[in-house]
């Protein structure tokens, strides 16, 4: 698969890539490493069970999906006091030494063939930076995707006692005329501070001929907080990874995602965090509704090292599926080096209970609209994790427009 893609992509079209944007030679080298790399990277794995592979990466046609000269995208970034948001080239031309510093130091660009495919050719990217002390919220970042396919990178870096909130909105045309598809590729990395706290929010809700890799990973330090809030919504096949190492003392986490599948969508969730210091805490909380043939893969992994005294961790996913003919598998698992530690997993996966429905039913509720209250107040437990309003608005908002 990989040998496919590299017959049309070449160093050349890197250069071509990086020269376009005047970057500097240490990015034009990274690139080129990471180019360089793919001949010996595999895809992200996937769970497997003999016999069966739970999600089937090669099905994206990354041969007929990627495009790298020919992105394009329309970006809005929305500041706060006190924070720079700022795109790529402008990032590079007033932080040089702090991206370059920051850049890939959280998040390994040779961690898989994807990542690796998106450092050598993202056209678009953010800087965010929080210096220390400033209290901010409403940074937001809202792209619409004009190209087949597209490669970003969000790097975020707070100071020591610096907080922020950020949402994040990608969607795009709508179907390509040839219904060929569209391929996004999305990379995240937060560099939090002493003492700082990061909410992101990410909401995704491309065209269901889209595919979607996205892998935001996240390194808390003392005292630091790290919170994940991920929607899926769109795409063909998204692949989510969101990641947390708790690498400081006293350092928090919490990933909260939610998702809505419906017709043939597949989508793969993950959700890890790393407690490597002491007195850390994660909590893992995702929720999804299935309809029509719609899959869903999770795994979610709470990994206490040795040194990580008085941990505690949880972690909870449930799906719930609205036909016969969905499919949902889960694998949540806890991997602990310390026996110091307080931690929890449980999954769940079931239909509307019945005698909830019978109930609303006798009531006089019509049964389509008795169904949608209990999805409804099944994403309840997701949407109180959500402090940010807007951003819990945006997704009751996607919950009703799918069972409409």
């Amino acid at each position: 698969m990989s040998a496919t893609l590299k017959q049309g992509l070449t160093a050349d079209t890197v250069r071509e890539l990086s020269e376009a944007r005047d970057e500097p030679e240490w990015l034009l080298e990274r690139r080129l490493d990471a180019l360089d790399a793919l001949d010996d990277l595999e895809l992200p794995d996937v769970i497997q069970t003999p016999g069966r592979r739970w999600t089937n990466l090669t099905d994206l046609q990354f041969d007929s999906l990627v495009d790298p000269l020919n992105q394009s995208d329309e970006t809005e970034r929305v500041t706060a006091e006190g924070v720079e948001v700022l795109d790529f080239e402008t990032a590079l031309a007033e932080h040089e030494e702090l991206v370059r510093e920051e850049f890939g130091s959280t998040l390994d660009p040779q961690s898989n063939y994807l990542t690796a495919l998106s450092a050598a050719l993202f056209t678009t990217g953010t800087l965010i930076y929080v210096p220390e002390g400033v209290d901010a919220e409403d940074v937001k970042i809202r792209t619409e995707m004009r190209s087949r396919s597209l490669f970003s990178h969000t790097l975020v870096v707070t100071e020591e006692s610096a907080s922020v909130t950020i949402l994040e909105a990608i969607d795009d045309e709508g179907p390509t005329e040839d219904d060929e598809g569209r391929y996004f590729s999305n990379l995240v990395e937060i560099s939090a501070g002493a003492n700082s706290n990061v909410q992101f929010g990410s909401l995704q809700d491309l065209s269901e001929d889209a595919y979607c890799y996205t892998l935001k990973h996240g390194a808390a330090g003392d005292d630091a907080t790290v919170d994940w809030i991920e929607g899926n919504f769109g795409t063909q096949i998204t692949r989510s990874d969101v990641e947390t190492e708790l690498n400081g003392e006293g350092s928090e986490s919490q990933i909260v995602g939610a998702f809505f599948g419906h017709e043939d969508q597949h989508f793969d969730i993950n959700a890890r965090v790393w407690h490597n210091a002491e007195h850390t805490t994660a909590d893992l909380v995702t929720r999804g509704v299935l309809d029509d043939t719609a899959r869903s893969v999770y795994e979610g992994v709470q990994d206490v090292g040795r040194d990580a005294w008085d941990t505690s961790s949880y972690q909870r996913e449930n799906t719930l599926m609205l036909s016969d003919e969905s499919e949902a598998d889960a694998s949540p698992k806890l991997i602990i080096k310390n026996h110091d530690t307080e931690a929890s997993h449980s999954a769940t996966v079931g239909q509307v209970d019945q005698q909830d429905l019978f109930y609303m039913t006798s009531r006089g509720i019509d049964g389509l609209q008795a169904r949608n209250m209990l999805v409804e107040g099944f994403f309840v437990p997701v949407l109180e994790e959500i402090a940010v309003e807007e951003f819990r608005d945006d997704v009751q908002e996607l919950v009703q427009e799918r069972l409409n």
